[in-house]
């Protein structure tokens, strides 16, 4: 029997109150059942994200591995199905799913990221040659980013009007002009979803390993929006952080082999959905970002 972060739990239950409370409870039988059924015994500390919990393992068969199980979400749902697609190309290996459950057994990666990369230029290389390597045809099922357009569109509009904020007129229709013009038109590409610094892990079989997928078919530049907008806090130390961001979107657009224009639009439209994301949802730890947000959705217009 495991036991539950007690970090993990607080959060899920104040996030998604009865439902994440009798989901928490019943997570070690949950648990001690997929170990059973995968012949696996715990290997180490049980970690956690935001949304799931990570059992370090070893396999009755041989080796290290990890159980991963995550809240029941439709955002949570097509993580194994990326994965069985790269076939450990470019991301860990899926060994065993159950999705009724929410739940892989995957790979085992080391603990360090590439957020840990000091060597700016070299980090943001490394995620676009991975979003490269990820970049194949997406499989039947799969959600499709340009099915979103349409709630894009009306989300930010309907922000915009609703909410004080201190970005421009121009700023914002350039994010919906995006959502229009990209939007509506993307490739059946398998795409991360999430990609950013932290996904991104050191390993043994691969140099780097991706792992925590959303599992999208679109375009691949909409990953290099969601890597530079993550990468901004990083970027303010440069001094310049206009010529900073232009450097970072031309080195992963090389690696990417995309259009650095795109991924531009994708990270100004990224910029704007998560400046009014935060001022709409954030936290109070959160929402001191908001203004960065809003300084990356001018420079990017």
């Amino acid at each position: 029997m495991i036991d539950v972060p007690e970090k993990f739990a607080r959060g899920t239950v104040q996030r998604e109150g009865r439902p994440g409370a009798e989901w928490i409870a019943g997570l070690p039988a949950t648990v001690g059942e997929l170990l059973a059924r995968w012949e696996c015994a715990p290997d180490g500390e049980v970690m956690h994200g935001a949304v799931g919990i990570v059992v370090p393992v070893r396999r009755r068969a041989g080796g290290a591995a990890v159980l991963k199980v995550s809240f029941p979400h439709p955002g949570n749902a097509h993580e194994p199905d990326a994965f069985a697609a790269w076939g450990g190309r470019g991301a860990v290996l899926l060994h065993e799913r159950a999705d009724e459950h929410f739940a892989m057994l995957l790979e085992r990666v080391g603990p360090s990221t590439l957020a840990e990369v000091e060597e700016g230029d070299e980090a943001v290389r490394t995620a676009g040659r991975i979003s490269r390597r990820l970049a194949v045809p997406a499989p039947p099922g799969l959600p499709r980013l340009r099915d979103r357009a349409g709630a894009w569109e009306a989300e930010l509009q309907q922000a915009a009007a609703e909410l004080d904020h201190a970005m421009s007129r121009r700023a914002v229709e350039a994010a919906v002009a995006t959502v229009r013009e990209l939007g509506r038109d993307q490739p059946d590409t398998l795409v991360h979803g999430d990609l950013h610094a932290r996904n991104i892990l050191r390993a043994d079989r691969e140099p780097w390993l991706a792992v925590d997928p959303k599992g999208y078919a679109g375009d691949l530049a909409y990953d290099g929006g969601t890597l530079l907008t993550s990468r901004v806090p990083v970027l303010l130390g440069s001094g310049d952080l206009g010529k900073a961001l232009n450097r970072t979107l031309c080195v992963f657009a090389e690696a990417a082999e995309i259009d650095p224009e795109r991924a531009r639009r994708w990270a100004q439209f990224h910029a704007v959905r998560a400046a009014f994301w935060e001022r709409r949802h954030g936290s109070f730890e959160t929402r001191g970002f908001v203004p960065l947000l809003d300084d990356l959705a001018e420079l990017l217009v």
